[in-house]
């Protein structure tokens, strides 16, 4: 782990980020106290339509209105 300062980032900004991207994590530190950490991001997963098709039974009612006495007791009156 590397620790600067924050003109130490401003200045060697590209340093810093090709250090992250080689795994490395950066802190930024004002006056000696850790504000920011610099790690790499995680690539986002990508949705994948129709994963759950032919899994998943959503009955035919699901979209109606509750009845009053469950409706009831899920606003817990």
């Amino acid at each position: 782990m590397t620790v600067v300062n924050v003109h130490q980032a401003k200045t060697q900004l590209s340093r810093l980020l090709a250090q992250v991207e080689a795994g490395e994590e950066v802190v930024i530190a004002r006056r000696g106290n850790p504000v920011a950490r610099l790690v790499r991001c995680q690539p986002e997963a990508k949705r994948q339509p129709d994963v759950l098709k032919g899994k998943v039974n959503i009955p035919e009612n699901f979209f109606e209105p509750l009845p009053e006495e469950e409706l009831t007791s899920w606003e817990g009156h």
